[in-house]
């Protein structure tokens, strides 16, 4: 998207026409860059870059056959991941001072190393299989190999949070016995580790490689082409028509267009830098302080990854880790995800109505009728993808449609029309935006094998149960520490796979006296899921808000505190559908519809109170009030809700009174 990008802001057209160029003066693959390590690659031309596009060429056309065709599981993953690391090395440079238009002679030998150590588990599968975990030196030396170039390619591509956290894993696992205490065990030997890691599907070929080499490559694919149609600008336009000229509209355009480009994208910092250099320049121009323009922006992007019915394609691993049907999770994220939105929709709409501010005038904003009649139809694959899953269809089956329908309805109008050349491209970008999902799974796996071999979930999980003292709502909070620290630096799919590892056994061992877990399986995991997510925009790190603060040029701590504000309802969400599962489709009743209506009072009531503006400014007696109303509506039980409402309706009242007197009425 970000070519697009550059092309929008050069040429004058509906989003930036009445922009001041300094405010959009924003040099968009330096920010990726900086802020986001999966879009560090390099760019390349001649030979080298025919050499690795017929690479990329090459892993789409292997994956579209293996979604057609069975292929052994270990076999196909170890492919998969010959083809992801090799173009790791050839596309990804050793660190950023190194020449990024051509690839040098190491990059080179570890490219094929890459692919020849991961591809002698296909050649030697049947002398493996026969030796029954019984590896001879040749077997060490390659698996040893592989798990260093994990780790090497993790750091290029990730960054080294999540290296950091394996290694720690690694030296666990090997010097386990000398650890003191509960987390002690009998320790691992190298020999014993790596072939755990390597040569089952337990580690490095586990799950989380798995999941990468069917599902979200394949939703990966689909979201290339997507964007090739211009499905970016068209979520933009349509934003822009439908609230612009509400106050704070480009605010709201912000919210609308993130949410929607979130979820296919899988990144926060890509998705703040790719919607917001129109979103965030627009909000400035209306007269949003850099720092905030820069918070709903972060904010709204984060929250795409929370947004069914791709999720930032994590929703896929989740569906696995906890056997859930793909369209039980889809069903499960939506009223938490549209609680997300509704907090940060009304913390944008009073903050823009306690500014006075006005949204954009009709000649700045597209017609409705325009832009469906433009770009309508690029709706339709989305649709497909949801009938499709709801119709029992496999994810693979539901990703295959989706590509297909898009290509179809794009070619419908000539504006969106892929040519054979966008076609080829989109298969060599599916590919490339799916090195930062191998190299995350893959080191995740390295994690996942050292719990499953040492046991340290549980052990982690009884800590964390013990220094709560059994208590549930202790246990949550310590979970949500956790997380929050786990999802530091790390992208959505392995963010999930280390806190469903690490964190959520916690939360499933406080159980009842019938010995049954008082949390569901589904809740736990959603509970961590929104935590690691929630890290994006948690100070001191909040990539995300960071990244948004170099586009707004804002301080990078305020605006992540601002983030941090809009984004409140995420913080109470995962406590609310913990303690009363029906919010996310959990055996619901009728009395469901009344129990999320209260959650999104409630939820609005927050944003009011943090932002001080319900129908004039709050003084701090109605803040606390309008806090405490909202709280008590979330809170989930009849009283409390009557409560809530009565306090809420005399703050009304008080307020109507106050701004009749102001003149606001």
């Amino acid at each position: 998207m970000t070519d697009k990008i550059r092309k929008d802001l050069d040429e004058p057209g509906t989003l930036n026409k009445n922009l001041n160029p300094e405010d959009v003066a924003v040099d968009v693959d330096e920010l990726l860059a900086k802020y986001d390590k999966g879009s560090n690659f390099r760019v390349l031309s001649g030979i080298q870059g025919k050499l690795v596009a017929a690479l990329l060429f090459c892993f789409t056309l292997f994956q579209l056959y293996y979604s057609q065709n069975p292929i052994d599981a270990q076999v196909a993953r170890s492919i998969h991941l010959a083809f992801g690391l090799s173009a790791v090395f050839l596309l990804y440079p050793l660190h950023g001072k190194m020449d990024k238009h051509k690839i040098n002679p190491l990059d080179f030998l570890l490219a094929i190393l890459a692919a020849g150590c991961c591809l002698y588990g296909v050649v030697f599968y049947g002398d493996i299989v026969m030796r029954a975990g019984l590896a001879n030196t040749n077997d060490m030396i390659v698996g040893a190999i592989v798990i260093i170039l994990v780790l090497e390619a993790a750091r290029r591509v990730i960054g080294l949070p999540m290296v950091i956290v394996s290694l720690i894993f690694i030296l666990y696992a090997v010097f386990g016995r000398s650890v003191p205490g509960i987390m002690s065990h009998r320790g691992v030997s190298i020999n014993a580790l790596v072939q755990h890691l390597f040569f089952t599907t337990e580690g490095i070929l586990g799950l989380p490689i798995g999941v990468s080499s069917t599902f979200i490559f394949l939703f990966l694919l689909f979201g290339a082409y997507l964007e090739k149609t211009g499905m970016g600008e068209f979520f933009i336009d349509l934003a822009n028509s439908i609230s612009g000229s509400s106050p704070g509209g480009p605010a709201k355009v912000a919210v609308i267009s993130s949410a929607c480009m979130g979820t296919l994208s899988g990144s926060s910092v890509a998705n703040v830098v790719g919607t917001g250099s129109f979103t965030i320049p627009m909000m400035k121009k209306l007269g949003y302080k850099p720092e905030f323009a820069g918070a709903v922006e972060a904010t709204a992007s984060t929250g795409g990854q929370l947004m069914p019915p791709i999720m930032g394609a994590a929703a896929f691993l989740l569906a696995e880790i906890t056997n859930t049907p793909y369209k039980t999770v889809v069903l499960a994220a939506v009223v938490p995800a549209v609680l997300y939105y509704m907090g940060v929709f009304a913390g944008v709409h009073f903050e823009a109505k306690k500014l006075g501010l006005r949204g954009l005038s009709k000649d700045e904003i597209p017609k409705l009728i325009n832009v469906l009649k433009t770009r309508g139809q690029l709706v339709i694959p989305i649709i497909v993808v949801i009938f499709l899953l709801t119709k029992g269809y496999s994810p693979i089956r539901a990703a295959l449609g989706a590509i297909v329908s898009t290509i179809i309805c794009a070619s419908i109008r000539k504006e969106t029309r892929l040519t054979p050349k966008d076609l080829f491209l989109g298969m060599i970008q599916g590919a490339k935006s799916a090195l930062t999902v191998v190299s995350a799974c893959a080191c995740a796996g390295i994690i996942t094998g050292i719990v499953t071999k040492t046991g340290v979930g549980l052990k982690m999980g009884s800590v964390l149960v013990g220094i709560a003292n059994g208590n549930l709502l202790l246990t949550l909070i310590f979970t949500m520490i956790t997380s929050l620290i786990l999802g530091i630096g790390v992208p959505t799919t392995a963010n999930y796979v280390i806190t469903s590892t690490i964190a959520a056994p916690a939360i499933l061992m406080i159980k009842d006296a019938a010995g049954v877990p008082i949390v569901p399986v589904l809740a736990a995991h959603l509970f961590v899921f929104y935590f690691g997510i929630i890290a994006d925009v948690t100070p001191p790190v909040c990539l995300a808000a960071v990244a948004a603060a170099g586009v707004a040029k804002s301080e990078p701590m305020k605006t992540g505190l601002q983030a941090t504000r809009l984004a409140i309802a995420a913080f109470l969400i995962p406590y609310i559908f913990v303690m009363e599962p029906q919010l996310i489709m959990i055996n619901p009743t009728i009395f469901v519809i009344v129990k999320i209506l209260t959650a999104l009072i409630g939820v609005v009531c927050v944003s009011v109170a943090l932002t001080g503006y319900f129908k004039t400014n709050l003084n701090i007696i109605e803040r606390i009030l309008i806090l405490a109303a909202g709280l008590f509506t979330i809170e989930q039980s009849t009283w409390t809700d009557v409560i809530g409402i009565a306090i809420i309706v005399l703050v009304w009242i008080y307020q109507s009174i106050k701004a009749k007197k102001e003149g606001k009425i």
